[in-house]
């Protein structure tokens, strides 16, 4: 535990938040910059005299709850919670846990504005958090799905529908195996986690392709690649895919792109139309 740095961090991020970015009035007689002690204390639920003390750096090692509450009540964002229990010498995540599936505003924003380009949210189990509606018309309407089967290694390797390849994708050698190595990382990263060790028990059960490459040992994870799919509306579409890691979230935004004026960026404007009004789905 770094007491010094840490009361330092504590300051200055205490310093930045405005009372009325977390709901309190400003008052005519503030005159310190940000909160004071007394409210950062009072939202973390801690006592004043807790965290003053963490502030001049003469406080006793700070719990996990202690230094949850502080993140919450000074709005951290994943990356400075993160340095918060570093400096405070705990772990950034709980082994049992994975981390939030809380989806940053900025990341929704960018979705929003993303009219030409399919764009999902994944995490590092492949479980599929928010995505734009041009990807619930490339794939499908995400929203009709529960959530645990918006896990993409689940709907790849565990589908019974028996329709073909899912989301029609061909040619899925390279994205399985990104996907997987998504999986891997994700052990290393929470290894106790149970929901985790059930999913892996859950594919490894249920599917020998996933078991080869899981026994494989095979990390390999491509950012950027060309996708197949094969559309029941508009047919063959052959796209770019990029993942792009959200900085300070175990999250990846992938996008599916197609050169302006190509056959495949028509058939993205047709899917615009379309929609999810005539994907397969009983009415």
């Amino acid at each position: 535990m770094d007491k010094h740095a840490l009361a330092a961090f504590l300051r200055n991020r205490r310093e930045q938040i405005r009372p009325e970015d977390v709901g309190l009035p400003r008052g005519p007689r503030r005159r310190t910059p940000g909160l004071r002690r007394e409210e950062v204390a009072q939202l973390a639920h801690i006592s004043t005299d807790h965290y003053s003390r963490l502030e001049q750096a003469r406080g006793r090692h700070p719990s996990r709850q202690v230094l949850q509450g502080i993140s919450r009540a000074l709005r951290l964002s994943d990356q400075e919670r993160a340095h918060l229990f570093s400096l405070a010498g705990e772990l950034e995540h709980d082994r049992d846990r994975l981390p939030s599936r809380e989806v940053a505003p900025s990341t929704t924003a960018l979705l929003e504005r993303l009219a030409d380009t399919p764009a999902l949210v994944v995490d590092n189990t492949c479980q599929i958090i928010a995505w734009n509606p041009l990807a619930a018309a490339l794939f499908e309407d995400f929203s009709a799905v529960r959530a645990s089967d918006r896990n993409i290694l689940r709907r790849i390797f565990l589908r019974t529908d028996g329709d073909g390849d899912a989301f029609g994708i061909t040619d899925r050698g390279r994205l399985l195996t990104s996907a997987v190595s998504y999986l891997r990382v994700a052990t290393t990263q929470y290894p106790d986690s149970a929901e985790l060790r059930s999913l892996i028990a859950e594919l490894l059960a249920g599917s020998t392709e996933f078991a080869q490459l899981w026994n494989s040992q095979q990390l390999q994870i491509d950012h950027h690649a060309k996708q197949v799919f094969h559309h029941p509306q508009v047919g063959r579409i052959e796209l770019d895919f990029d993942i792009l890691s959200v900085p300070d979230r175990d999250q990846q935004v992938v996008l599916f792109t197609a050169e302006p004026g190509s056959s495949a960026y028509q058939n993205l404007q047709l899917l615009k139309v379309i929609g999810t009004q005539l994907m397969d789905v009983p009415a």
